[in-house]
């Protein structure tokens, strides 16, 4: 293994700390919600399933670290999403309390909340158990579509007007989800079921689009590229390809690959050579490209920078796919990348003055807010400085619970 000279352990768990005690502030009385610039509560802050989600599978993934008053942040994300942000009446979650707003349920959201609830069960929070079966009911019933081996994506409250689109996003985030219910629960379906959204996504389109990922598809499965052409910087659906998520689907392939040979079953040699193509191509179309450092957010189908801002949950995922890679390969050039971004994070991503880090550097690499305002998310960046630390199986939670260092 190629050693990692920066950053070092003690380093990644300092700024861990670090990350942890600014997110403490997210707490609200329904759940947790975004915060500002400066670790403040905006006036108008409402607690989110989103942010909820990644709160309570953050500070679950902390308290397997053996970081103090974790746990009782876990609860209460817990007791919010058996509580205001669950619908009582129906089943499954609205994006904020009691379906103020928008009541659709999302695919996106559910695969959250089914991380957080693993991540719960794991630190053996109260609650979390109930929790983690109610969301399992539901994606069964509802999102999981075996005939497409895929999650559907959205429905109106009552589980009636099924959209008509799918969507890259919610699936890779479904299998993450995946990999940490086949650990909580023994139940190697799940496994399974990651491994089909995978080779739909990636082995299907991606590998045949030049390791780019084709983000948005029509109900069968069929390429929608102009999707979103008048709202390029969308946050969850932009138009083109997307870079940060090709790092995420790297990283992602990787730990199925892991989780498979664990468990006995068989993996398929695609998975790594995946996982290569679709980082290769992340860092070739994306790094640099408009003539300063760091990666763009969204390229057009011409592969010319189209959203040229740079955002931290991009960098963040991309050190983590550069370390999985690493781990799994031992090769030079993954230590090289993931110094380099590392090294781009500490000069330009870190707040060391008002904390936590810059969700968005516009393409000069000052801090901007044109996409994200505030600092709301601790999911990307406290990921970032853990998962180097352990190996690519089992999952995360599951990994510190047994202390199952890198190997």
């Amino acid at each position: 293994m190629v050693p990692l000279d920066f950053p070092t352990e003690p380093w990644l768990q300092a700024e861990g700390q670090r990350l942890l005690a600014f997110a403490e502030g997210s707490r609200v009385p329904l759940g947790f919600a975004a915060l500002g610039c400066h670790g403040e509560l905006p006036a108008a802050a409402t607690a989110q399933t989103l942010i909820t989600s990644r709160m309570t599978h953050s500070f679950a993934l902390a308290h397997l670290r053996g970081e103090p008053a974790c746990l009782a942040l876990v609860e209460h994300g817990v007791a919010a999403l058996h509580g205001p942000l669950h619908d009582a009446r129906h089943g499954g979650w609205f994006a904020t309390p009691f379906g103020a707003g928008d009541p659709r349920k999302a695919a996106y959201l559910h695969a959250f909340v089914a991380l957080a609830a693993s991540s719960a069960v794991v630190a053996r929070a109260d609650g979390a158990q109930g929790l983690l079966a109610d969301a399992i009911r539901v994606i069964e019933a509802h999102f999981w579509c075996e005939e497409e081996g895929a999650l559907r994506e959205s429905f109106a409250a009552d589980w009636q007007q099924p959209e008509a689109y799918r969507g890259a996003n919610s699936n890779m985030h479904a299998t993450e989800a995946f990999l940490a219910l086949a650990d909580v629960t023994g139940d190697s379906r799940w496994l399974e079921r990651a491994l089909r959204i995978a080779e739909r996504i990636i082995q299907r389109h991606a590998a045949d689009n030049d390791y780019r990922v084709i983000e948005h598809f029509d109900a069968h499965w069929q390429p929608l590229p102009d999707y979103n052409r008048d709202r390029p910087a969308d946050p969850f659906r932009p138009y083109g390809t997307t870079p940060g998520h090709a790092f995420e689907w790297a990283r992602l392939l990787l730990h199925l690959e892991a989780a498979q040979r664990l468990a006995g079953l068989p993996s398929p040699q695609w998975l790594l050579s995946s996982a290569r193509g679709l980082f290769d191509s992340a860092c070739r179309l994306a790094w640099s490209v408009d003539g300063g450092q760091g990666l763009v957010y969204t390229l057009g189908w011409d592969n010319r920078p189209l959203v040229r801002e740079r955002l931290h949950w991009v960098h963040a995922e991309a050190c983590a796919a550069a370390a999985a890679l690493l781990r799994r390969t031992g090769e030079q050039p993954y230590a090289l990348w993931y110094q380099r971004f590392w090294q781009f994070i500490d000069r330009h991503f870190i707040d060391r003055s008002a904390g936590s880090w810059h969700h968005q550097l516009d393409p000069a690499n000052q801090p901007a807010a044109t996409l994200w305002a505030g600092k709301p998310d601790l999911y990307h960046a406290y990921q970032a400085v853990l998962l180097p630390g352990v190996a690519l199986a089992p999952s995360l939670a599951s990994a510190l619970a047994r202390n199952v260092t890198r190997r």
